[in-house]
């Protein structure tokens, strides 16, 4: 029996077209993906001005409770940002969506975006990557500070929460220090999935520092690689390459277009979701149209390919790491030794709540 494909699909709308502020448009977009049982949805963001583009955390927030099984995967900026709200953020989608939240990590790189914010001029993309990889190590320590059982809700004696099962972080880094704990408790995936995007140009040797630093980035953080190659043997020799730098839960997704005005492009479209030996697990669908892309998928492309046992029937998983098949991370503190500096608990921060 083939393997079954591993797919997504942007939400966003075309370049040059502005975007809709309206929730029922996204949540519209939300369930076609859904009814095509794809394992998540992303929206684009950025910090640079553009027409009627909503802010992507707060719009899939908005739509977690109209749907009910397809992740939710924002692109989170981690340039003038600070790592601890954006961890905050994620973590409130990964509860308000039930386990569906991701994050694409994004990173600002013009000077407008940078005068917008006034701090600091532009770094060089190697910099802003290896900002990336700061804050997606700080986000993933506080999530990890909260223990899975730190909750108590006692009403009886008053106590929310096991203070001894929440931990300081203790990140010192060349962006940034942050203490933690987090002040709300582990997601319900233990982590939100992860997502990076790499050209497979960032694999070569001739590679940029940047593209070098993405790659790094995605290396040792991403769950998923949402991979841009401009052929199938890129495709194929990039997917390699990360493999074998990569542990196997890395899931890699490379990018295609996928607009479907008429049944040749339909036709097309299978071709190349089916095409043999592509080295990657599956694809991320860039719809010209998303309303018109998104319904041909959901009524004719997903039909097809179940048909030819080559996408899920249904869902088997409520969060987005069951439908990736990743495994639910366990918390790097707790099974540290007592008395270790990872274990002493943050009696301090939250003495109040947990008197």
């Amino acid at each position: 029996m083939p393997r079954q494909l591993h797919l997504s699909a942007a939400l966003d709308a075309a370049a040059g077209t502005p975007g809709r502020l309206d929730a029922a448009h996204y949540a519209g977009l939300a369930r076609l993906a859904e009814r095509a049982t794809l394992d998540f949805v992303t929206l684009d963001d950025s910090f640079a001005a553009e027409p009627r583009r909503p802010d992507a955390l707060a719009a899939l927030a908005r739509i977690a409770p109209l749907t009910s099984r397809v992740g939710l995967v924002p692109t989170v900026t981690t340039t003038h940002t600070e790592p601890f709200h954006t961890s905050i953020s994620l973590n409130t989608l990964d509860w308000v969506s039930e386990g569906r939240a991701g994050w694409l990590v994004g990173v600002s790189d013009t000077e407008a975006e940078a005068r917008s914010f006034g701090r600091r001029p532009v770094a060089p993309a190697d910099d802003l990557w290896a900002e990336a990889a700061d804050a997606a190590e700080v986000a993933a320590r506080l999530w990890d500070s909260w223990e899975d059982d730190a909750e108590i809700r006692d009403t009886a004696t008053g106590r929310f929460v096991d203070r001894d099962k929440l931990h300081y972080i203790d990140f010192e880094g060349r962006h940034f220090s942050v203490r933690g704990p987090s002040i709300t408790p582990r997601p319900p995936q233990g982590r939100p999935v992860v997502a990076v995007p790499v050209a497979a140009a960032d694999l070569a040797r001739d590679a940029s520092a940047g593209g070098r630093a993405r790659v790094a980035t995605a290396i040792r953080y991403a769950d998923v690689v949402l991979l841009d190659a401009p052929d199938r043997a890129a495709r194929l020799t990039a997917a390699t390459e990360l493999r074998l730098r990569s542990g196997e839960q890395l899931r890699i997704l490379a990018r295609l277009d996928a607009a479907l005005p008429d049944r040749a492009a339909e036709q097309r479209l299978l071709a190349e979701l089916t095409a043999p030996g592509t080295g990657v697990d599956g694809f991320h669908l860039v719809p010209a149209a998303p309303e018109r892309d998104l319904a041909v998928l959901a009524d004719r492309v997903a039909p097809a390919l179940r048909s030819a046992g080559l996408l899920r029937p249904g869902y088997t998983g409520r969060t987005l790491r069951d439908h990736l098949g990743l495994t639910r991370p366990a918390s790097r503190y707790a099974a540290a030794p007592a008395g270790s500096p990872a274990a002493s608990p943050a009696r301090a921060a939250l003495a109040e709540v947990t008197r």
